[in-house]
């Protein structure tokens, strides 16, 4: 067989590849430039000059921040070349109903069934409050509460995401939210999309806003007309998304400065070559999407790439995967399983499938991963639509230090003080103290006046 796909080969048994790897490693930061050509393209049309991303979401949440919804109007026309008018943005309840009502009742029941599964999931974790009485007279608790509203990017540029529907508005039902908006691009596969329409209605999701990029970002964080703020924005999107979160981060929450979606595969000699191929793939498809195998086999490199190849050639998408794979992926032949663990640990991914023979035994060192996919069975698709954990997960490398999505991000944390009499001069000693040596004498007065007065 011919190859032509051009993915990068790395040999850790050569001198240059440690630079090769930090090349890679850097496109795939949060401040790597992962923007498709069609997105660069806009870019220059629409603002007239190659800024940086930066610098286009800085301009457009400014604008919103000003302008309101005349500025998300504006630049949906410019930039999804859609014309709407104010009374155009929310989809009608009529048109979710008739959505639901015309729906393939298969497809119903689909998405019944992920969401009992996600339901399932995320309420088994939720936080619990919290009560303790550590010393007599002394009560301390932890309570919890769900945030009032979230706003939901959904994406629909390249694809229908319906399962991105589920794994962000359930675990927010989990925790017993009670407004979600959700917010998708005024496209074929976004909010005219019947499919994830008739989604949205199953669910009960009654907010749907035919708008998307750092303009839907924008109108959530700050609120305009027809819009009402929201109190967290969550989901996954393009670099323009990501970066618009991160712009207006504490205006409100957010989940994560999310980038484009990843993979890295871990296998050994007992890995299927055709199943590594089809996950590289599945990422890459998302175009873009970075793919990277981590193997200590020598000739898995060759056969994953002949795989590739094969399957590149009869998949509907293979030219969108072909262009990521050849951007962002990458085959590594490691010198041994450690180096590729170590690896692995620094790329700090979003998906990580360990395809071994025994993966649990390399689990206890892999560090860093938003989400671990064990075994040769388990493709990260798997997690993508129907398995019950958030498939919205921390990517380029932030996996050092944020998770993903979970019920427990739509929950507020306040701590419960509690104390009587008894308790409160069994602590006082140490408050005087303390008090004294920070030079805060009301804070020690309202101590001592407290336990110089009669019980009350």
């Amino acid at each position: 067989m011919t190859l032509t796909l051009k993915i990068r080969r790395i040999d850790c048994t050569r001198e240059d590849a440690r630079e090769a790897i930090s090349v890679l490693r850097n496109e795939l930061s949060p401040k790597g430039n992962v923007v498709s050509p069609e997105g660069k393209a806009r870019t220059v049309a629409v603002f007239g000059e190659p800024l940086s991303p930066e610098q286009v979401v800085e301009r457009i949440c400014g604008e919103v921040a000003s302008r309101g919804l005349a500025a998300v109007l504006d630049y949906t026309r410019k930039l999804d070349k859609a014309e709407l008018t104010p009374d155009q943005v929310r989809v009608p309840a009529a048109e979710l109903e008739a959505a639901h009502r015309n729906a393939d009742p298969e497809y119903l029941k689909t998405i019944a069934r992920v969401r009992e599964n996600v339901l399932t999931y995320q309420r088994a974790i939720l936080s619990r409050d919290v009560r303790i009485e550590p010393q007599p007279g002394v009560m301390l608790g932890l309570r919890y509460l769900p945030l009032r509203r979230v706003g939901v990017c959904i994406p629909g540029g390249a694809a229908a995401y319906p399962s991105t529907l589920l794994m962000t508005v359930v675990p927010a039902q989990a925790a017993g939210v009670s407004e979600i908006a959700v917010v998708v691009p005024p496209t074929r596969f976004g909010g005219y999309n019947v499919e994830l329409l008739a989604a949205c209605h199953e669910l009960g999701v009654t907010e749907v806003y035919r708008v998307g990029g750092a303009q839907a970002v924008a109108a959530l964080a700050y609120g305009v007309e027809g819009i009402p703020a929201v109190d967290k924005i969550v989901g996954p999107g393009n670099l323009f998304v990501a970066l618009a979160k991160k712009h207006v981060y504490g205006e409100v929450d957010i989940d994560s400065i999310a980038g484009p979606s990843e993979v890295v595969l871990i296998a050994d000699a007992s890995a299927d070559p055709r199943f590594i191929a089809s996950d590289l793939i599945s990422q890459a498809e998302h175009s873009p999407g970075a793919s990277i195998m981590l193997t200590w086999e020598p000739s898995l490199v060759d056969d994953v790439a002949s795989a590739l190849e094969t399957q590149l050639g009869h998949l509907s998408r293979g030219d969108l995967a072909r262009d990521s794979l050849e951007r962002f992926g990458a085959l590594i032949r490691c010198r041994d399983e450690s180096q590729a663990v170590e690896l692995s640990n620094q790329f700090a991914p979003e998906h990580l499938h360990v395809s071994t023979a025994d993966p649990d035994r390399l689990l206890p060192r892999l560090t860093n991963a938003g989400a671990v996919f064990l075994g040769h069975y388990t493709p990260v698709a798997v997690g993508d639509y129907a398995a019950g954990p958030s498939h919205v997960l921390p990517t380029s490398g932030t996996a050092r230090w944020a998770s993903g999505l979970s019920a427990n991000d739509f929950l507020r944390r306040s701590s419960l003080i509690s104390v009587d009499r008894r308790g409160l001069a069994g602590l006082a000693p140490e408050i005087r103290r303390l008090a004294d040596v920070e030079g805060l004498s009301a804070h020690r007065y309202s101590i001592d006046v407290r336990l110089q007065e009669p019980n009350r």
